[in-house]
């Protein structure tokens, strides 16, 4: 039978807050008068090969997300269907639905979803703003290439976090000088703190066992214990902020073996879903910082990365879009190597970031951009093919991050919207921000010869195939005027270095 009319708000995996019913009110909308529904699709789960721990995530925060709005009295259906579409067709064929109301996408394919649905699904559809980010295009300005640092202190001043009036705390915008340390060589386990576990209730245990039929997925199964609730959340933030954000800061770039994260926070996969948000997250660690139990430098540069980089990135996604998923500047076609998928590599390095990836769907920043970026960059690989592997692989990768990241960031293939250089370098970097390379046959001191490590030849095959363009950067000309400097048997043996290594690398 079919009940009175009334709107349904179509609430999509990647916003799950539990401020809902609030922005309901704000229309008149509450637990009497609209129905909520979240969709399950067939064909997405089967998209491309997902991280289980990231299917286990969504599915599981959006069953728990289901039962917390059923318990503030909503009616609520979770809708399993072959596609998105085929689920709203199905809900209104069994409800009375005066209009479809969404919130608008984080993604620009979803967007463009949501925009044709009035015309497809033949009744009113309204697409509320989106409510999960600070910023937008507008606030890059005018520039091709927006400078990151530039939009950051605008963010700090719209926001207020770690400002004194007009100025910023300290007398500094940024303190990442005192954040670029190494890891320490005398750390035992014990000063390496464990991160907060959150064993699978029903609800988890039910969407593993599903997330184990699904055959195109990747990774490992077990292990998961990210939060799914925002209770659960909250605790895991907490747990950040009383053991890891005092010594976040000056070892947030370091890396080490066998360890996905030193003093990270972890929380990307949780807002990246609506179960934290940006605000509260830094506005939390500027009172730790406030009540003296956390240092300047390292609160600073937790905000950064939440109202700097990670708005930043999702401003340029969307002024840039949808041509920046195609963009290739550096013309690189080669295929993505096989160890992406299996680890298999003797560069202990890589080796280790994938591995990590494999087990948890995770690595922080910097082994994404300086080793598996850097790496792809070096050696030249379609940018769209490693693009599809991030976004496939990480627990907390959605299209308005990861390509704005990748394309832009991480391998220059936007020419220089997103960064100002490409970010490459020698295996001298990650010798001196890890732990990698005592474990590695490779040498991270030699150029050329059967041990040496195979980012150095192919950083100087880089720089010598791109000179025109790093030649006319500032912050590159010097690895140029080096090279040209060098005689022309060093520069033929690199050269023959990396086109030994590249010979031999399986796609």
């Amino acid at each position: 039978m079919l009940h009175s009319m009334r709107p349904t708000v179509w609430v999509l995996g990647d916003q799950l807050s539990p401020r809902w019913p609030a922005w309901l009110a704000e229309h008149g909308l509450g637990p009497d008068n609209a129905r909520l529904l979240c969709i399950e699709s067939e064909r997405k789960l089967r998209a491309r090969p997902w991280h289980r721990h990231k299917l286990i995530l969504v599915l599981s925060a959006m069953r728990h997300f289901v039962e917390e709005m059923r318990r503030r009295g909503f009616d609520v259906e979770y809708r399993r269907a072959p596609t998105f579409l085929a689920g709203l067709r199905a809900h209104l064929r069994q409800h009375s639905v005066d209009r479809l109301i969404v919130m608008r996408p984080n993604t620009w394919q979803g967007a463009q979803f949501t925009s044709r649905l009035e015309q497809t699904l033949g009744l009113p559809v309204e697409v509320w703003p989106n409510r999960f980010f600070l910023a937008g295009p507008s606030d890059l300005g005018t520039a091709r290439s927006p400078l990151m640092e530039t939009f950051y202190r605008k963010m700090r001043r719209r926001t207020g976090f770690l400002m004194d009036g007009p100025q910023p705390v300290g007398s500094r915008w940024n303190w990442d000088a005192e954040n670029r340390r190494p890891p320490r060589k005398d750390w035992q386990p014990a000063d390496l703190p464990a991160i907060a576990a959150f064993p699978p209730d029903e609800i988890t245990r039910q969407v593993i066992e599903e997330v184990a039929r699904i055959d195109t997925a990747w990774g490992r199964l077990d292990g998961f214990a990210l939060p799914v609730t925002r209770a659960d959340a909250l605790a895991f933030y907490e747990d950040f902020l009383v053991h890891r954000l005092p010594a976040f800061g000056p070892y947030q770039d370091a890396m080490l073996s066998g360890r996905p994260w030193l003093f990270h926070a972890l929380i990307s996969p949780l807002i990246n879903i609506g179960l934290l948000e940006a605000g509260e997250v830094c506005a939390a660690a500027e009172q730790r910082w406030r009540d003296g139990r956390a240092p300047l430098n390292s609160v600073e540069g937790f905000i950064r990365q939440v109202i700097g980089w990670r708005e930043f990135m999702y401003a340029v996604y969307w002024r840039e879009m949808p041509a920046l998923r195609g963009m290739n500047a550096l013309g690189a076609v080669r295929p993505l190597p096989a160890f992406y998928w299996s680890a298999e590599t003797e560069m202990v390095c890589l080796r280790e970031c994938v591995q990590s990836v494999w087990e948890r769907g995770y690595t922080h920043h910097i082994q994404r951009l300086m080793v598996l970026c850097n790496f792809a960059m070096l050696a030249g690989v379609d940018p769209h093919a490693v693009n599809d592997w991030f976004l496939s692989t990480y627990v907390d990768a959605y299209d308005w991050v990861v390509t704005p990241n990748v394309i832009g960031m991480g391998l220059f293939a936007d020419g220089g919207i997103v960064g100002s250089k490409p970010y490459a370098a020698s295996a001298n970097y990650i010798h001196k921000m890890s732990d990698y390379c005592a474990g590695c046959r490779f040498n991270p001191r030699q150029r050329v010869g059967p041990n040496a490590c195979p980012f150095n030849a192919l950083y100087w095959d880089f720089v010598i195939r791109h000179a025109g363009l790093l030649g006319r950067n500032p912050r590159t000309s010097m690895a140029v005027k080096t090279v040209r400097r060098m005689n022309g048997a060093d520069v033929a043996a690199l050269r023959a270095q990396a086109a030994s290594f590249l010979e031999h690398l399986a796609g």
